[in-house]
């Protein structure tokens, strides 16, 4: 038996799993400021309520990646303090984010909140690390399709250009 047959807690971390590990809680620890700041700019009360469910998913990924970067005697970076909560009238129209806007950049970083979470899941030799990122990757394809469901019904979402009716094949 060798130094990883034993509880994966009780195995070293590879560098690649500290980075990612380490990355991921300092991009969760900006999501939450980001999407505090989204909060304060969006008007429609289900992208606000969507919104919350995005802070508090990276807060819980702070909380456990955090942990994991404590018990190996990794120091974290720090978390940012909150936003103050501001009243959306009192941002002038020239610099308030409109709720289209709001809801396309959180639709883009869930994509690649998506992609970071594979990867760093498929480079894991510790299984509870990489268990952990799957869970991550689920929870923001689950967040994501409800994003995709809500520009669609309020007609947010621009498509790329759509093929409509198929070209017919020739043949040579």
């Amino acid at each position: 038996m060798g130094i990883l047959s034993g509880n994966p807690k009780d195995e070293p971390m590879h560098l690649g799993e500290v980075s990612s590990v380490w990355a991921a809680s300092t991009t969760a620890k900006g999501a939450v400021s980001f999407y505090q700041a989204y909060l304060n700019h969006a008007g429609d009360k289900d992208l606000r309520k969507l919104i919350e469910d995005y802070i508090d998913q990276a807060k819980q990924e702070i909380k456990e990646l955090d942990e994991i970067l404590n018990a190996n005697g990794i120091a974290p970076a720090p978390i940012m303090a909150d936003r103050p909560k501001a009243n959306l009238e009192d941002i002038p129209v020239g610099a308030r984010l409109a709720d289209q806007e709001i809801a396309a950049a959180i639709s883009a970083d869930t994509a690649t909140g998506v992609v970071a979470s594979t990867q760093a899941m498929a480079m894991c030799i510790r299984e509870d690390i990489g268990a952990l990122f799957a869970k991550y990757a689920a929870a923001k394809t689950v967040l994501g399709g409800k994003t995709l469901r809500m520009l669609k019904d309020k007609g947010w979402l621009v498509p790329p250009p759509l093929l409509i009716k198929r070209p017919e094949t020739v043949s040579v």
